[in-house]
Order: structure tokens, then C-alpha cells, then sequence
């Protein structure tokens, strides 16, 4: 008699976040002992990007709609999450999860972990450990991870911290960063730009983002570049006022598998995304990153840091493009941390994690 399936409920709420969590997704499709369950929340229903998950071959089970179309800010924020908890909470009701499992920082995650945590299920997360300021992001990682059962740490550096943490050190795993999975395949585009820009905001007044938008755009004219909109956090209609007063073209959106051949075959990537810190190394492209918002994270070689304004971003850039990437050291894994986490999720023994938890310290 063939044993049951593990079902294992993956929460994604943005496009960023499900770029790193479909590797994850697919190695559970393909584990025998594992039955995959999606729940698309947040951001996704609000911008439309959803269809990258159907796109990519899920199935959607839930949806848990929490923002409201083009209303911004963190009172926003906050009627989102409540509005997500108790959305989670009905999914997770009738999908009855033996796992729920979240990536990251935002609010769909923190919303999902509240509910599962609250509901009694077990939670694993995916990136936990890490530090990046963000607009509340550190604090809404470490609060996720106190939330969580299990930890999918993408660093030996952001395992240490959260055993530091108080975290369960057999319940701790160093799996890498699933934004490095099947990149070794990706062939940089022949149509890429010189420069990809992407700047999202930090949570500042809308004059203060639109002037730092405005000064990273000066900085960069001149090169082929490939601008894209911000995510939705507070702050983003400042940057998206400065890129309307610049009368550039604006990319809103593209699926993961058509940016990365864009960002394998540019010469840079200026701005504040995450995927100039991990992937842009990975596919040998240089990184200026702007301003605070990746304050703490783990970074390669690869990127030079510098403050908001045109002069310090164009200086940055100027050595950016001077770098002899060569080979880069990677502190982000191997790029095998989907099936990783999909053998993890099968093998541990969940009668052994104690729902109520308890620190270590």
C-alpha cells in the first residue's frame, strides 16, 4: 500500500518572490512522497502577475486577494495584512496543509505565516535569517522566522544568525538560495541592454522618492537601458511621479524566464532588487546598488554600493562596468536549493516539530 502524499501548501504573494519559489514548487510536483498545493495572494491579484504561476504550469487552489487596486502606503499595508490573515486562514482550512510554506519578507508572507502559525500548522520559510532594510523587511523576516517550524536558510551566515535567534538548530537548514536554481542554463539575450534599471521604494514621503528616481535616471542616461516600474510598496507613486516626468518607457512587468536572459546579457543592473545582489552575480553582470534598502544582506564582489544622487550613482557605475567579474564566489549556494527543500519537506519528521514552539536561548 503506497504511503500518503505530504501536502505542502506554497504561498506566493509577488512576481519577485515567485521567481525564486518555482524551483521550489517544481521539485515538490516532482516528489513522489509530496503533493504540492498554490495559494496566490497579495500583489499577484492586484498587478495581474498571477498568470506567471499558471503560465509556469500550477494549478491554483486559493486565491487571497489583501491590496487594494492603486491605494498605497502603509495605512494600506496594514488593512491588507489583516485582510490576508483572515483570507489564509479560509484556504488553509479547506486545503489542509501539512506544511505551509512561505519565502521572504513581504506582507502576503507574513500575513500567511500569522494564520498558519495562529491555525496550528506547521510553517516552514524559505530566506529566513537574511538582513535587508527594506521599507519594514528586516523585521518582517526575523518575525516570519519566529513564527516558522522549519527554516530554509539561503547563506551559512543567515543559518548562524538564526540559531542565534533562538531557533531549533536541527530545524536550521543551509539549502542556498533558490534564485540561483537553473541559471547555469540561461543564455544572455541578444537584444539586452547596456543597463537594466530597477529602483524600488523604501517607504519614504513620495518628494524624497521621486527625487532619488530622478537622479538614478540622470545618472544612467546615456547607456541602452531597460527600465522597470517599482513594486507596489509604500513610497511607489513617488518613483513612479519621477519616471512620468521623465517620459521614458517603463517596463511594468516581465516573467522571470525573459528577464534573466536580459540581465545575463547586460552590462550592469543599477537600482535596489535583490536579484542584483544574488542572480546578477550568477550571470556575470555587474551591480550598482543604490541607497539603503539591501542594507545587511550578503553580498558578492560583483556589486558596488553607493548613495542616492546622479554623481554618486554615475561614479558607481563607472567602476561597475570596470570590474573583471571572472569568476565570482557565490555565498548564495550552488543553485540546487529547490530539491533540497522538496527532500526536506519529505523526510523530516514532523511529529518530532514541536508546533509550540519554544526558544533556544
Amino acid at each position: 500500500m503506497a504511503a500518503k502524499r505530504r501536502t505542502v501548501v506554497v504561498v506566493t504573494g509577488s512576481r519577485a518572490e515567485f521567481g525564486l519559489l518555482d524551483p521550489v514548487m517544481r521539485a515538490i510536483v516532482g516528489h513522489r512522497a509530496l503533493r504540492l498545493r498554490s495559494v496566490v495572494a497579495g500583489a499577484h491579484l492586484a498587478q495581474g502577475t498571477w498568470r506567471d504561476v499558471t503560465a509556469a504550469g500550477f494549478a491554483i487552489d486559493a486565491k487571497v486577494p489583501m491590496q487594494r487596486s492603486k491605494t498605497v502606503g502603509r495605512d494600506a499595508d496594514v488593512a491588507a495584512v489583516g485582510r490576508g490573515v483572515s483570507g489564509f486562514g479560509r484556504a488553509f482550512a479547506d486545503l489542509k496543509p501539512h506544511v505551509v510554506v512561505v519565502l521572504g519578507d513581504r506582507i502576503e508572507a507574513f500575513a500567511a505565516a500569522s494564520s498558519a502559525s495562529i491555525g496550528g500548522l506547521h510553517l516552514a520559510h524559505v530566506h529566513g535569517g537574511d538582513r535587508a532594510q527594506g521599507v519594514a523587511d528586516d523585521a518582517m523576516r526575523h518575525a516570519i522566522s519566529k513564527l516558522a517550524h522549519l527554516h530554509f536558510a539561503a547563506t551559512p551566515q543567515s543559518r548562524k544568525r538564526l540559531v542565534r535567534m533562538g531557533e531549533q538548530p536541527r530545524f536550521v537548514f543551509n539549502v542556498g538560495s533558490p534564485a540561483l536554481d537553473g541559471l547555469g542554463n540561461v543564455e544572455p539575450a541578444t537584444d539586452a541592454p547596456q543597463v537594466i534599471v530597477i529602483q524600488h521604494p523604501i517607504g519614504a514621503v513620495d518628494t524624497d522618492e521621486c527625487r532619488w528616481m530622478r537622479q538614478t535616471l540622470q545618472a544612467t542616461r546615456g547607456y541602452a537601458r531597460l527600465i522597470f516600474a517599482p513594486n507596489g510598496d509604500p513610497g511607489s507613486n513617488g518613483v513612479r511621479a519621477a519616471l512620468k516626468q521623465a517620459a521614458v518607457a517603463v517596463v511594468e512587468h516581465l516573467p522571470r524566464h525573459r528577464f534573466l536572459p536580459l540581465l545575463a546579457g547586460a552590462r550592469a543592473i543599477v537600482g535596489n532588487g535583490s536579484a542584483g545582489l544574488i542572480e546578477a552575480a550568477a550571470l556575470g553582470t555587474a551591480c550598482v546598488n543604490v541607497g539603503p534598502r539591501q542594507a545587511g544582506r550578503q553580498r558578492p564582489a560583483h556589486v558596488i554600493d553607493c548613495d542616492y544622487g546622479q554623481r554618486a550613482v554615475r561614479a558607481a557605475l563607472t567602476r561597475a562596468l570596470g570590474l573583471d567579474l571572472g569568476r565570482v564566489r557565490h555565498p548564495y549556494g550552488d543553485g540546487r536549493a529547490g530539491q533540497r527543500i522538496a527532500d526536506l519537506l519529505a523526510e523530516i519528521d514532523l511529529s518530532a516539530v514541536r508546533l509550540r514552539k519554544q526558544n533556544c536561548y
